[in-house]
């Protein structure tokens, strides 16, 4: 009997030593010490065994129990070690390699600037109107004098659905439907997306334009050179200067060309303004009388004066940008340079 019950020992700690899953353990642990085991059998067998010799029998019995118990036991503990450590190499961290920093969008340099503009104006009491990008020849051209035999529209390069559809050359057209649907007095800035046939290093097919309109009784060229002056000290910094220089446009009547003292050689010369100290930045001048009339507005009582821009022109001036179609060519690089705010 002594040597079934070392048998067993043995067969159970050569057993235990080579199970390498916990499921298999347990298979294997209920084949010695399960409810029908091998040792559980043993204890079954104590009715054939003489009563003088029960009492060491059962003894054995249960020592040889708890010796298999605790073969299967350390097995155990050691197969969970090794599962945890397995899946703390897999999850391990290697604490020593710099962090990863996410990535902060930006505004878009033209936004930047756009907001900028806006925020300058409307600081000015002016209110924001924008109109629709596909409109008709009327409001693009016809109630801005520029009837379809005016020569100002050789000036236009235009995108035409029909004869009476386009995508508009300029946001002009909000200043009128603003004039027709509201009494004076008027201040209101209409910025949005443009369109016209042209693309180089300084023009694309789809640009962005702010413009600004004023009417109301006694408007002159004097408001308008104070309200720009205003304008380009908060645009790009306080010493720049702005003059007129006389212009014609067919929705103004004088018509004047906008230069700003170079930002970056403040009127010194340099590259950027080719050596004259001066930058063009946009086209104003006072509203044409029959413009005025056109949208219903009494031109001898009231008078006005209009201002358009490019916010890519003024994106490029402020940020010593050459080429316009790298605004729109989404390269990272190039946009982290901006303003993160």
């Amino acid at each position: 009997m002594q040597e079934k019950f070392e048998e067993i020992r043995k067969r159970a700690l050569e057993e235990a030593k080579q199970v390498d899953s916990l499921n298999t353990l347990n298979e294997i642990k209920a084949k010695f010490v399960g409810k029908n085991g091998e040792v559980t059998s043993l204890l079954r067998s104590m009715k054939d065994i003489p009563n003088e010799e029960k009492a060491s029998f059962g003894k054995l019995v249960n020592d040889l129990k708890e010796e298999v118990n605790k073969f299967f036991n350390e097995r155990e503990e050691y197969l969970k070690n090794k599962e945890l450590e397995s899946k703390y190499s897999k999850e391990a961290v290697d604490i020593t390699l710099p962090g990863k920093k996410k990535s902060v969008g930006s505004l878009h340099p033209l936004n930047i600037v756009r907001n900028k503009i806006i925020d300058a104006f409307t600081g000015m009491g002016f209110e924001i109107f924008e109109g629709p990008e596909i409109d008709t020849d009327y409001y693009c051209f016809q109630a801005l004098n520029i009837p379809k035999d005016h020569p100002a529209r050789d000036m236009q390069d235009t995108f035409y659905f029909n004869d009476n559809i386009l995508l508009r050359p300029h946001t002009s057209p909000g200043q009128v439907r603003t004039m027709e649907n509201k009494k004076p007095p008027i201040k209101i800035l209409s910025p949005g997306r443009v369109y016209r046939a042209d693309d180089d290093a300084s023009h694309s097919p789809m640009f962005h334009q702010i413009e600004g309109l004023v009417v109301d009784k006694g408007v002159s060229l004097c408001d308008l050179k104070g309200l720009l002056d205003e304008f380009v000290r908060k645009i790009f910094d306080s010493d720049t200067k702005t003059r007129f220089r006389p212009s014609y446009f067919p929705f103004t009547e004088p018509s004047v060309e906008v230069d700003v003292t170079c930002c970056k050689c403040h009127g010194k010369g340099c590259s950027l303004c080719k050596g004259t100290g001066w930058i063009e930045i946009l086209g104003a001048g006072v509203v044409n009388k029959k413009v005025l009339e056109m949208s219903g507005i009494d031109s001898n009582v009231y008078s006005g004066l209009a201002f358009g821009l490019g916010i890519e022109r003024i994106t490029m001036i402020k940020y010593g940008i050459s080429d316009i179609r790298t605004l729109f060519e989404n390269n990272i690089k190039f946009l982290n340079q901006f303003d993160r705010r």
